[in-house]
């Protein structure tokens, strides 16, 4: 390394079955009342009402704010925010996918910094007061945000999901339950679980890698490889459902301090201006974006085409970099990952916007991460490719 790296976590991760028992106790530490940001779902399965119940034992008011819904946005951030404020809440509690952890990282800043949450994108605007204690309990195995400093929030004045990251955005604590992951249908488990492989994979390939990242992105890579099939066949297999936990925060760890790069930044736009949830449009995106990047990157990719065929040591580097791009298109095959016009985005709206797209994904910054860094061109056609791509072996992307 030619240059110092810098790594951040939460001060705190509670990590195992039945580690939710022990949001009560942190947030007693911490303040008088919490407000819940949550979503009906997570209301309807009874985790909510658990969470309360373990406040309620230490002592701890709560408040509930429901209205995350798919995609978090900067209404739901201005709404749960005020309500933070009615209510006198002194500590933030996130329960359910990353669109709750999202918010609640934005409201947790934004009580003490104020502002549009709009204002912190690209550091034009930075976080200098200690935000309230935020703590983050994930009930998926995605994306991971429950371990980082980032934060994704579309502006609904221009269709924008604008990504910010800062310290002050890193909850103070996380709690993953892998308990609370077992109620996930297997298409939340499909699209979360490559989610949080695109994490794993990009942290890895991105050119902000180091020593640190490079330890968790493999180690989340190897966890999620061997379970993310069984999760999704056998969703009450709690083994699984804890590697994929581990996976998953572990990868979150990871891209945090290493950076995402061209899957994610074309991510965004897509649920932006369609609304597809973020776990799946990655999923869309994965193989055909390596494939784009691969010659830009072999031996890294090399190493992620071993985890796939592991024990087979005689592959040359090449041919393990092309054994990672196959692998991935039969994993996504046999998770059911549609194309883009397989989710049903009609293809006159598609070609409306792709030039849009190809603007936002690279002013978000991440495609510059990338190993081949795309121009505005290539990547209007990578888009056409993915809209059409089928996660068939004979697939290739120039």
């Amino acid at each position: 390394m030619e240059n110092f790296a810098v790594f951040r976590t939460p001060k705190s991760i509670f990590y195992g079955r039945k580690a939710f028992e022990n949001v009560g106790k942190e947030v007693r530490s911490r303040g008088k009342k919490a407000l819940i940001v949550s979503d009906k779902i997570m209301a309807e399965l009874g985790y909510v009402n658990e969470c309360q119940n373990f406040l309620q034992k230490e002592g701890v008011d709560s408040a509930v704010y429901l209205g995350v819904n798919s995609e978090p946005t900067d209404t739901y951030v201005e709404e749960s925010l005020e309500l933070l404020k009615q209510e006198h809440c002194d500590v933030v509690i996130s329960l359910g996918g990353g669109s709750c952890i999202d918010t609640a990282k934005a409201i947790a800043v934004l009580a003490t910094n104020g502002g549009f949450i709009g204002d912190y994108m690209r550091e034009k605007k930075i976080a200098e007061n200690k935000s309230v204690p935020h703590i983050a309990i994930p009930t998926t195995a995605g994306t991971g945000s429950e371990a980082t400093d980032v934060t994704v929030i579309t502006n609904t004045k221009n269709d924008v999901k604008m990504m910010i990251k800062q310290p002050a955005f890193m909850p103070e604590v996380a709690i993953v339950d892998p308990l609370l992951s077992i109620s996930s249908p297997p298409s939340i488990t499909s699209a979360t679980g490559v989610d949080a492989l695109s994490h794993a994979i990009e942290a890895y390939l991105s050119r902000k890698s180091h020593p640190m990242t490079d330890t968790l992105a493999l180690s989340a890579m190897k966890l999620i490889v061997k379970n993310l099939l069984t999760a999704y066949s056998d969703g009450k297999n709690v083994d699984a459902r804890e590697a994929m936990s581990l996976g998953s925060l572990q990868a979150g760890m990871a891209f945090s301090n290493a950076s995402v790069c061209l899957v994610h930044g074309m991510s965004r736009p897509i649920g932006a201006l369609f609304h597809v949830p973020h776990g799946i449009s990655n999923a869309m995106l994965l193989p055909a974006v390596l494939e784009f990047s691969k010659d830009a990157c072999i031996d890294r990719l090399a190493d992620i085409g071993r985890i796939f065929q592991s024990g087979n040591e005689s592959l040359s580097n090449e041919e393990a970099a092309e054994m990672a791009v196959t692998s991935i298109k039969e994993l996504c095959l046999k998770l059911n990952i549609p194309n883009l016009k397989g989710w049903g985005i009609d293809q006159n709206a598609f070609e409306g916007v792709v030039e849009k797209m190809a603007v936002d994904a690279i002013d978000s910054g991440s495609p510059g991460n990338n190993p081949r860094i795309p121009t505005h061109s290539e990547l209007v056609e990578l888009y056409h490719i993915c809209y059409h791509y089928q996660f068939s072996t004979e697939t290739k992307v120039l």
